[in-house]
This record gives structure tokens, sequence and C-alpha cells, in this order.
């Protein structure tokens, strides 16, 4: 076992140990039947909605991978571009380390579709490009228009709060700009990029926050079961407990969410509203996932793609 994957089994273990911490702390004030209580309480019609939130979000986030391939100018049915991004980002969310696992999956698909591994490691970094434009957007509205919840748990005042919102804010701007003013790579220090063009750049920005209001939208519904809550108060629930998990690394965001939440909305972060909005955005997701990749599994071998993989393999051996 060499370094970095000892280093990368490190994290996961701590994070695994961070999120059964934090669920600890947060259900050991809760009994079995208060749990189960809590969420029965929510209205079918509510978990519905929120299921068509988080449906939403997914479908967005496959809009990612869309822009990805047609920024490489490759051409994909969307439907394949669908199936790969659904698998990979339901399994991805919940194994952790997502960029990574994700990363994996769609690998797996576009290979089969002619793919290169150059062009999945571009289409990797630029859906992560994505995920932060629009993590970087909404948190910076949210920040601006609700700077009280965020400047609380960050320990600021509100003003200074409003200021690094609106600062936030510059950042989809500037990036929209390059992509509108620097026509060939962008070099930075020992980097150089290919920046996207204009209009692959805006609508980066767009679905990017859209994707996050969405999920935000889909924990709306399940807060506002226990309570009355703004909208924004939500998303900035949200925003502060993704950038939690993104830097935490903790498979499924276990804890860090449920902890972040519960810090930011205390009233309405029923535990039934977590565990709803858990099941709503990752665990569902995660089963039909799971039983699509089987499914796509078994068509690809039956479809013979089993013989051409090994094929290929053997002619990359012999190449050797």
């Amino acid at each position: 076992m060499n370094l970095k994957s000892i280093i990368l089994n490190g994290l996961l273990v701590a994070g695994l140990c961070l999120a059964v911490f934090l669920l600890y702390r947060i259900f050991q004030q809760y009994s079995l039947d208060q749990i189960v209580q809590s969420v029965r309480s929510i209205p079918l019609s509510t978990f519905c909605t929120a299921l068509l939130f988080a449906a939403a979000s997914y479908l967005c986030l496959s809009c990612f991978d869309f822009l990805a391939i047609r920024s490489l100018g490759k051409s994909l049915p969307y439907r394949k571009i669908v199936l790969a991004s659904f698998i990979s980002l339901s399994l991805g969310h919940n194994i952790g380390f997502a960029g990574l696992s994700s990363g994996a999956f769609r690998y797996r698909f576009y290979s089969r579709w002619g793919l290169t591994t150059e062009d999945v490691a571009k289409i990797i970094l630029f859906c992560g490009v994505t995920v932060g434009l629009g993590l970087v957007t909404l948190g910076g509205l949210a920040l601006t228009i609700n700077p009280d919840d965020a400047a609380r748990l960050l320990r600021a005042d509100a003003a200074s709060t409003r200021i690094f919102g609106l600062l936030a804010l510059i950042v989809p701007v500037l990036y929209a700009g390059l992509a509108f003013f620097v026509r060939g790579r962008l070099s930075l220090w020992r980097w150089s990029f290919q920046l996207p063009r204009f209009s692959i750049a805006v609508a980066q920005v767009g679905v990017g926050t859209v994707n996050f209001m969405l999920v935000s939208a889909c924990l709306h519904q399940m807060l506002s079961t226990f309570g009355d809550v703004a909208f924004f108060r939500s998303v900035t629930a949200y925003v502060l407990a993704n950038s939690a998990i993104l830097a935490t690394h903790v498979p499924g965001g276990l804890g860090v969410l449920e902890a972040t939440v519960s810090y930011v909305v205390p009233q309405q972060a029923s535990i039934g509203a977590l565990i709803a909005f858990r099941c709503a955005y990752f665990f569902i997701p995660l089963m039909l996932g799971t039983m699509l990749l089987l499914v796509s599994e078994v068509v690809f071998r039956r479809s013979g793609g089993g013989a051409e993989e090994e094929a290929e393999e053997r002619a990359e051996a012999q190449s050797v």
C-alpha cells in the first residue's frame, strides 16, 4: 500500500469517526419513539414535493456533464449523459470524496462511449468548477439576503457577513468575464487553463446555482413542516452544511449536515425533517442508482461490451 492510499484511507476513517460522533451527539437527545413520531408527522404530499425537488436537482446535475461534453466539442445522446450522471452522483454523494468516487463511475460509462481518459478528467474538473460556482453564487446571495444566521454560525457581525456575500458574488462575474475576454488558455503561475466559451460559462453559473436552490427547496419542504422558516434561511443552512461536507469529505455528509442545519435552524430542524431530507436526497437516489448500475452492467455484458473490453486490455498489454 502506497502513501497516497494510506492517506486516503486515513481520511476516510477519520471522516467516519467524525460522522459517528456527530450523529451520536444529535440522536442521543431523542428516543426511538420520538424519532418515529417525528418522521410520521411529515405529510405524504410534502415528502412527494421534496422528492420532486430532489429529482429536479439530479436532472440539473446531468446538465453539468452535458455542458462539459459540449465544451470538449464532443457529442453524446442526452439519455446516456443522464444515466452516467445520475448513477455516478447518486453513489458518489453517499460514498464520500465525491470527485473521485463519482469520477470512477463516470469513467466506467464514458470510456465505453468513446471518450478518452483525458476527456473524462476534463469533465470531472468542469463539473467540479460548476459545483464551486453554484455554491459560491448561491452562498453569496444567501449571505447578502440573510446575513444573520451565517453571522451567528461564523461568529461575525451581520454587516461583515453581507459584505463577504457581495464579494463572493464577484467570483461568478469574474469567471464569466474571463471567459468572454480570454480566447486562448489562461496561465496562472505554473498552471494553465482552457476557459469555456462565454455562453457555456454563463450556463455553468446558472445551472450550478439552480441545482443548489433545488436541493435547498427539498430541505425547506421538510423544515417547514415543523415551523415557519424562510426559504433563504433554508438556503443558508444548506450552503453552510454543504461547504462543511466538502471540507470534511464525510461519506454522505453524515452528521455534518445534521449538525450544521440544527445549529442554523434549531427550532425547525426536527430529527424527522433531517431524516426525511436524507431519505429524499441521498438514500432513495442511492437505491435507484445502484439498481440502474447493476442493470446497465448486465445489459452491457450481454451486448458484448465485456468481450470488447477484454480485447482492448489485451491489445494494451501487447503494446506495452
